[in-house]
């Protein structure tokens, strides 16, 4: 790791994390889950996005439906993907007034944040479609202050112009979904592929910019930004994100 730390990018919510922990020097993760709800709009598909209350977790930000799963999530069995499925739908009607069968979720990633961050959510990320009668949104004005059915490329270009606010992610999320279209070409390529699973580190680079990396990336295993090699990482500048992947299909 690199003595030098320049400006963080505001959205970078990953505290001190920059460096090897000792083994077992954190709490484990929250258990969490969220559901990106996909539409086709005129010039291509579409994501409906929160924007958080400022007084609370990720207050401000702009995110999908989710939450911590919460106990009676579970059913008999325990079985954290159906809990996870259970909560991921429970949150899209609680905080946007949409209902869905979490039957029809695509379980499309896991994240976990590494230790050191503030406060760490272990979140399965799913998809689904929502269909032309489900597009009128409530939001309650409390958790929740806004709502937008956006593109995600669009989504991207505002945060780049430093319009909104997203956390790494979600970045990710939408850079893998502006990639394909109609929405159910999306799910289809989700569907066709394995759940990938970030179980992020981070580490300074030697110019001082953060940076998350996932398996894969060449300095993974070390929490090494400086390591020659592939990359599967998030450079996080100050003035705009960088996705760099080298190593990862998707």
């Amino acid at each position: 790791m690199s003595d030098k730390q320049g400006p963080r990018h505001k959205n970078d919510i990953y505290g001190n994390a920059d460096s090897r922990p000792p083994a077992d020097s954190a709490p484990p993760p929250i258990p969490a889950a969220t559901v990106v709800l996909l539409r086709d709009g005129t010039d291509g598909p579409e994501v409906l996005m929160l924007r958080k209350n400022s007084k609370i977790t990720f207050g401000g930000m702009w995110v999908f439906p989710g939450g911590k799963i919460d106990p009676e999530d579970y059913q008999v069995d325990a079985e954290l993907e159906a809990a996870a499925r259970t909560a991921a739908a429970r949150e899209a009607e609680e905080e946007a007034g949409i209902s869905l069968s979490s039957s029809d979720f695509v379980w499309f990633s896991h994240w976990t944040p590494p230790p050191g961050a503030v406060k760490r959510f272990a979140t399965w990320f799913f998809a689904a479609h929502v269909a032309d009668e489900d597009h009128d949104v409530r939001i309650d004005d409390g958790e929740i202050k806004d709502h937008a059915w956006i593109r995600p490329a669009a989504a991207l270009q505002r945060h780049a112009a430093g319009e909104i606010d997203i956390v790494p992610p979600t970045w990710v999320t939408l850079y893998h979904l502006s990639r394909y279209q109609p929405s159910e070409a999306v799910l289809e390529h989700f569907r066709g592929n394995a759940a990938k699973v970030y179980a992020t580190r981070i580490a300074t680079a030697v110019d001082g910019t953060r940076v998350a990396m996932w398996q894969g990336d060449a300095g993974y295993e070390e929490w090494d930004a400086n390591a020659s090699g592939g990359r599967h990482r998030l450079v996080m500048k100050k003035d705009g994100f960088v996705f760099e992947n080298t190593t990862e299909s998707y």
